[in-house]
């Protein structure tokens, strides 16, 4: 229900996304977090300035992530303890779900057109984790991709958050009309 604040607080959200060098939380780390202000997008590296995020997501008070329910935030908090994530959150996975788009995130941008192009069109949460371990070998082009990849998605969460507000802004009031 959150979806429905989104209007109110679009200057005071942001769009964020993880990568990780795996799926447990126990055993595998964060690598980068990307946010984006529906304006500029931050890379915060694990390793270079991962502590930034902090003061950063203090800023926003709407959180839109994708499948960040069960993976993102849960992540973050583990590994992050002391942030406290009080915020409003959308995710998208399940918003989505509601006007009939399922699967990865992926899948849904291709279902919905939109396109991922250049050098991070087939790249996907496993090739992240081996970006990751090249940059850690000294592949310094390997970080860049990365960083490419995470700010190309949390970029395409603003436009998915925008075609899910207006489809179930649609179904919601289409009884009142």
């Amino acid at each position: 229900m959150h979806w429905r604040a989104y209007p109110e607080f679009a200057d005071n959200c942001c769009f964020l996304d993880i990568e990780t060098t795996g799926l447990s939380r126990d055993y595998h780390d964060i690598t980068t977090i990307a946010v984006y202000d529906g304006k500029e997008s931050k890379v915060f590296i694990q390793g270079k300035n991962l502590d930034e995020f902090r003061s950063e997501i203090k800023k926003y008070s709407l959180i839109v992530t994708y499948n960040g329910i069960c993976f993102d935030i849960p992540f973050i908090e583990q590994k992050l303890p002391d942030i406290g994530f009080d915020h409003l959150h959308v995710d998208l996975r399940f918003a989505l779900k509601k006007i009939g788009y399922s699967g990865g995130l992926k899948s849904i941008e291709k279902q919905l057109g939109i396109v991922r192009e250049g050098d991070i069109c087939d790249v996907d949460g496993y090739e992240a984790v081996r970006l990751w371990k090249r940059y850690k070998r000294g592949d310094k082009r390997a970080l860049d991709k990365l960083m490419k990849y995470n700010i190309e998605d949390v970029v395409n969460l603003k436009t998915l958050m925008d075609i899910t507000y207006k489809n179930l802004r649609e179904k919601s009031f289409s009884c009142i009309q």
